[in-house]
C-alpha cells in the first residue's frame, strides 16, 4: 500500500487544533486502532508515520491559514500520558529504509516547528501533565518552552538506549546538548536511565523550563504562550489562504502534477523530476498573489516538489538516483523570485520563501543520488538553479542538437541564490560550492541575472560537466548506470558526507548523526537481531547484547 502524504483537517485521526486569537491549541489524542499500516495498536499517545504525516500538514496549516496565530500550545488528550514516542511495535516490524525514512521525517517535521518558531513569529509551548517518553519528549524539545506537572509521577525521558539499544532517532541527543545546553554528564545519565526525571530536578538540569502544580500545567502553558506571543511580528488581522489538497495523478511509473512529472525508469533505477516554470510574469501586485493562495507558482511549486520527494522516499525505496531537468521561460522564474525579494517583509512571502527553503532542503538529506540536465528549453534559473546547485552533478548541453532551432542551454543566478534559500549548515547552496572563495562569491554576486551558456557556467565553476552533442548522450547515461551499480549504502555515506561542508549547525549535525550513526544501529542484531532489544521488546525476555564495540 502506497503511503499517501495529503491529508487536512477533516482526516486527522490523531490531532484536533483549536483556535482562539492569538494562541492555537493543538492536542495530541492518537487513536490507538489507526496505524498507517496493520500490526500493532498505538496506545499511550504512541506514534507512527500516519501521526507525524499530520503533525507536519498541522503546522503548514497554523503558518498559512492563521497569519493571525502568534503562538501554540502543544498538550495530550489523554489522562496521565503525554506519549510514549515511537511505537516500538511499528518499529520492529518496519524495513530498515522505513525506519531511517520514518525518523528523518519527523526530524524535519520538529525542524519546521523551530523554523516557524526562528522566522514566522509563532512560537511554540509544550504543556506536559503525564509521561513523556522518547519521541514524546523530542516533540517538546522542539518547542520553546516546555511546562511540565510537578506530581510525582510526571517525568520526561529518552530511554532508547537503555530499553531499545537504538538512539533518539528525532535528534534527541543533540537538542539536549546544542539546544537546552543541557550538561553532557547529566545528559548521559538521563539517556542512561528507563524511568526518566521528574519535578525540580528536571527544571535545575534544564530538561524543562518550569513545573507546576497539576492543576495549574495549561494556565502556566497559555500564560507563557500569551507572553511568547507578545513580542511577535505577524499580523493581527491579516486573512489566511487555505491549502487546498494536491492535485495529484499516478498512472503506473508517472506521477503527474501541474508544475512537475515524475517518470520512474525501473531498469536504471532512477526518477526523471521535469519541472515546468511558471506560466507568464509573476503579479503586478501583492494582493493579487495573496488572492492566487495556493495557486500562487512559488508556493504549488514547492508544494508539488515536497509532495514528489516524500513520495519517492517511502514508496520507491529502490530508486536510487532522482534526476532533475526543467521546462520554461527563466524570465518567469526570475520574475517570481524578484516578487519574493521586493515582499520578502509581508507574512504570506516570508512563509512562502521559507516553504521554499524547507522543500529544497528535503533534497539536501534524502538518501538518494541527485543530478541535474540543463539542456536548451530549461529554465534554470534563480530558485530553479538551486536544484541543480543541490545535485552531486550538473551536466550541461554545449551548443545545440542537430535541428534544435530553439537557443541553447543558459543558466542565470539571483538574490534567491545567496541566502533565502540556505541548506541545513546555515549557507547559501552557491557560498557551500565556494566554501571560503569571498572573491569568487562575489564576483557572481556581480553578475546577478546574467545569463551564462555552458561553456562559461562550466568556467565559473557552475555545473559539473558540459558535454557537446555527441559526447552527451553516452556521458549521461554512463554516469546514470555507473551510479546504479555502486553499493547504495556506500553512496549514503558519501553524499551525506559531501553535501555539507563548511560549519555545523544543530540542524546538520542531527541530520550527518542521522545519516551515519541512527543507520548503523538499526542494522545491528542488538538491535534487530532475533535477540535484539526492539525484537524482545515487551516480551518479558532481556535481549543478547554482542559486547564487542566497532
Amino acid at each position: 500500500m502506497a503511503i499517501d502524504f495529503r491529508t487536512d483537517p477533516s482526516r486527522y485521526r490523531h490531532w484536533r487544533l483549536h483556535f482562539e486569537g492569538p494562541i492555537a491549541t493543538l492536542t495530541m489524542d492518537v487513536d490507538e486502532a489507526g496505524a498507517i499500516v496493520p500490526g500493532y495498536d498505538l496506545k499511550l499517545n504512541s506514534y507512527d508515520l500516519g501521526v507525524d504525516i499530520e503533525l507536519n500538514d498541522a503546522v503548514q496549516r497554523i503558518r498559512f491559514e492563521h497569519p493571525e496565530v502568534r503562538a501554540v500550545v502543544i498538550r495530550s488528550g489523554k489522562e496521565r500520558v503525554f506519549s510514549a514516542g515511537a511505537n516500538i511495535r511499528m518499529l520492529a516490524q518496519s524495513s530498515h529504509p522505513f525506519k531511517v525514512n520514518f525518523c528523518k521525517f519527523t526530524n524535519e517535521t520538529r525542524c519546521a516547528i523551530e523554523d516557524a518558531s526562528a522566522h514566522s513569529g509563532q512560537k511554540y509551548v509544550t504543556a506536559i501533565a503525564g509521561s513523556c517518553a522518547g519521541g514524546g519528549y523530542e516533540i517538546a524539545l522542539a518547542t520553546d518552552y516546555i511546562v511540565m506537572a510537578d506530581d510525582g509521577n510526571t517525568s520526561v525521558s529518552l530511554p532508547e538506549v537503555p530499553l531499545l539499544a537504538v538512539l533518539p532517532g528525532t535528534g534527541g541527543l543533540t537538542r539536549l546538548v546544542d539546544k537546552r545546553r543541557v550538561r553532557s554528564d547529566r545528559a548521559d545519565f538521563f539517556c542512561a536511565t528507563e524511568e526518566g526525571i521528574k519535578g525540580r530536578r528536571a527544571t535545575d538540569w534544564g530538561l524543562v523550563d518550569e513545573v507546576v502544580a497539576r492543576t495549574q500545567v495549561m494556565h502556566t502553558a497559555y500564560a507563557s504562550a500569551a507572553e511568547l506571543a507578545s513580542r511577535s511580528d505577524r499580523p493581527e488581522n491579516a486573512k489566511g489562504i487555505v491549502l487546498r489538497p494536491l492535485d495529484r495523478a499516478i498512472d503506473g511509473d508517472r506521477i503527474s502534477y501541474r508544475n512537475l512529472n515524475v517518470a520512474i525508469d525501473r531498469q536504471r533505477s532512477c526518477a526523471n523530476i521535469s519541472v515546468k516554470g511558471p506560466e507568464g510574469r509573476a503579479p503586478a501586485r501583492f494582493d493579487e498573489a495573496l488572492a492566487l493562495g495556493p495557486d500562487f507558482w512559488p508556493l504549488a511549486f514547492a508544494r508539488e516538489l515536497e509532495d514528489a520527494i516524500l513520495h519517492l522516499r517511502f514508496n520507491e525505496d529502490a530508486i536510487g538516483t532522482w534526476i532533475f531537468s526543467s521546462e520554461g521561460d527563466a524570465a518567469d522564474v526570475k520574475s517570481h523570485d524578484d516578487f519574493l525579494i521586493k515582499h520578502r517583509d509581508d507574512w504570506f512571502i516570508r512563509e512562502v520563501t521559507l516553504y521554499l527553503k524547507r522543500t529544497l532542503k528535503r533534497i539536501d538529506v534524502s538518501a538518494r543520488s541527485i543530478f541535474a540536465l540543463i539542456e536548451p528549453g530549461s529554465c534554470f534559473s534563480g530558485t530553479l538553479l538551486e536544484l541543480a546547485l543541490a545535485a552531486d552533478r550538473t551536466y550541461m548541453l554545449r551548443g545545440m542538437r542537430e535541428g534544435d532551432e530553439s537557443t541553447p542551454a543558459r543558466i542565470s543566478l539571483g538574490a534567491m541564490n545567496f541566502g533565502p534559500l540556505p541548506k541545513c549548515n546555515g549557507l547559501a547552496r552557491i557560498e557551500t560550492r565556494f566554501l571560503g572563495d569571498s572573491e569568487r562569491l562575489a564576483r557572481l554576486r556581480a553578475h546577478l541575472d546574467r545569463d551564462f551558456d555552458a561553456e562559461q557556467a562550466e568556467a565559473l565553476g557552475l555545473v559539473t560537466f558540459a558535454p557537446d552533442e555527441i559526447d552527451w548522450k553516452d556521458e549521461v547515461r554512463v554516469a546514470i548506470e555507473e551510479r546504479a551499480a555502486f553499493s547504495p549504502d556506500a553512496l549514503t555515506g558519501m553524499e551525506a558526507s559531501l553535501r555539507f561542508a563548511g560549519p555545523e549547525t544543530m540542524e546538520s549535525k542531527i541530520f550527518a548523526r542521522l545519516a551515519a550513526w541512527q543507520n548503523w544501529i538499526f542494522q545491528r542484531p542488538n538491535a534487530i537481531g532475533e535477540k535484539g532489544a526492539l525484537k524482545v521488546y515487551g516480551s518479558g525476555k532481556r535481549p543478547e547484547f554482542d559486547p564487542r564495540r566497532a
